[in-house]
């Protein structure tokens, strides 16, 4: 007789108002099987898995565990079940260590005590930390990491917990090609002692290297559950958007033009001696494995982190960008690397994001002009096709690939003279990317200077005219177009 599934979710409904945003969805998991969950931004996927994961209540339908119908009440009753859920928003608690981190919620105590045993909790990461290949110092807080390296605690809490059920929610978005083959590593050792994952990408060719089975959501239903070996990644694309997308090919270099943005011998931080030069109508790609100083480098040109030394010019003048606020004056705006924490104001809806940083356009002395600022939010939410009921929904009830695109509209808002783009389709579906890439080459099309830092090198190679290679805090090479290869790219980074 033929077990029953490790997991299986039967006609699943979930509404908010009048969206469906589950519409009658089946997905079912087996012991030791990898199914991925992919689809557009808003298809369902995260709804779903919040609904696995007790966050949320369904609306219809059922949840069974090894054939038995059970209520998820909680994410204890989750928990409890043996689910390990690694979402896209990584729930840490930056002013804890990464020992008390990977340990919330299982806590050892000391014997006889309601306190915290300290070197308990200390092997327990360990160990997590090691079967990620990983080693970490478990004394540091959470809020000194780097979003990868945060992720990767978020990932040795789950394993720590012996879970039955893995789900990852775009685990590799800010990963770099070596964690990401550690990752891998890791999810075919559970396979193969039995857990079942659940894999949600946008990143096709992943799915096509780790899963076993795909299943397709389109508006909140399943339109296909096939054998991952029967698909391809154009044919996932259809699945997943309904129609077909131009194969993305890389774009004419473009026209030399007047130098917009020069950094000269700038420090900071682990940045040494920064040299860059960006021209107008230019899109700049900065690679590097994590720890490179990518991200230091944006946050130092954007006023966001401080410069010990060298200096900035605009247009020829000599700047000094010593916060934000003064990039934003200057004509600078940063889309930066994690959009929740620092890109978003979660307590505000989608107008009042996308309006924040330009909002001095949109006033008359100290009043907002709020037709104006709606009018300003609907057209942006149009074009980048964010999926909200409306401009007055809350952020928070986005989905991630949409949030992403909250924070962009926020910067065509401000009509930057200079953007950075860190990370700029990290959690964003193969149709969005599309956009994205497409209005990343309007912009430079239209005299924009675009600087882009991403650890996707098909997107480095797709969308910029020059390729800029840091290691260590410095620049270790620079790359034109017809020299820029993954393979060159890699070697200047390992340099």
């Amino acid at each position: 007789m033929t077990p029953p599934p490790l997991l299986e979710l039967r006609a699943i409904v979930k509404r908010y108002g009048e969206v469906v945003a589950v519409n009658g969805a089946e997905f079912t998991l087996a012991a030791g099987e990898v199914h991925a969950l992919v689809g557009e931004n808003g298809a369902g996927k995260s709804t779903l898995m919040k609904i696995l994961a007790g966050a949320i209540d369904r609306d219809g339908g059922s949840v069974l565990f090894d054939g038995v119908e059970v209520e998820l009440g909680s994410p204890g009753d989750s928990i409890a079940r043996g689910v390990g859920m690694i979402p896209q928003a990584l729930h840490l608690v930056p002013g804890m260590t990464v020992a008390e981190n990977i340990v919330l919620g299982a806590e050892p105590k000391l014997s006889g005590t309601p306190f915290l045993d300290r070197a308990a909790s200390a092997r327990i990461a360990a160990d997590a930390l090691s079967q990620l290949g990983e080693t970490m110092d478990l004394a540091a807080p959470v809020s000194s990491l780097s979003v990868a390296r945060r992720q990767i605690v978020e990932i040795a809490r789950a394993i720590s917990r012996k879970v039955r059920i893995l789900a990852l929610d775009e685990p590799t978005a800010a990963l770099s090609p070596h964690e990401i083959a550690g990752l891998f590593r890791l999810i075919r050792r559970l396979k193969a002692e039995g857990v079942g994952i659940i894999y949600i990408s946008h990143r096709l060719d992943e799915i096509l290297q780790i899963a076993d089975r795909v299943t397709v959501l389109r508006d909140g239903a399943v339109v296909a559950s096939v054998p991952a070996a029967a698909l391809d990644r154009a044919a996932m694309i259809r699945l997943m958007v309904g129609r077909e997308l131009d194969d993305e090919t890389r774009r004419a270099t473009a026209q030399a033009k007047d130098e917009l943005l020069k950094l000269e011998n700038v420090s900071g931080g682990r940045l040494r001696g920064i040299d860059l030069m960006l021209r107008r109508g230019e899109v700049l790609g900065l690679a590097g494995l994590v720890g490179a100083g990518r991200t230091e480098l944006a946050r130092v040109i954007f006023g966001a982190d401080p410069r010990s030394g060298g200096r900035i010019f605009l247009e020829g003048r000599e700047v000094d960008p010593r916060s934000p606020r003064d990039a934003i004056d200057l004509g600078i705006g940063l889309l930066t690397e994690d959009r929740d924490r620092l890109g978003l104001v979660p307590l505000m809806n989608v107008r009042e994001n996308i309006t924040l940083a330009g909002l001095r356009r949109l006033c008359r002395g100290p009043f907002v002009l709020n037709k104006l600022e709606s009018a300003a939010a609907r057209g942006h939410a149009e074009r980048l096709r964010i999926k909200a009921p409306s401009v007055e929904a809350a952020v928070s009830d986005l989905s991630g690939g949409n949030r992403q695109k909250v924070v962009l509209a926020r910067w065509l808002e401000t009509r930057s003279r200079v953007l950075i783009f860190d990370e700029p389709t990290a959690g964003v579906d193969v149709g969005a990317r599309d956009e994205i890439h497409a209005l990343v080459r309007g912009l430079a099309a239209g005299g924009t200077g675009v600087i882009v830092v991403s650890s996707d090198l098909d997107e480095l190679l797709a969308i910029c005219d020059r390729i800029v290679v840091m290691c260590e805090g410095r620049i270790a090479g620079e790359l034109g177009r017809a020299e820029a290869t993954r393979e060159a790219i890699m070697t200047l980074a390992a340099a």
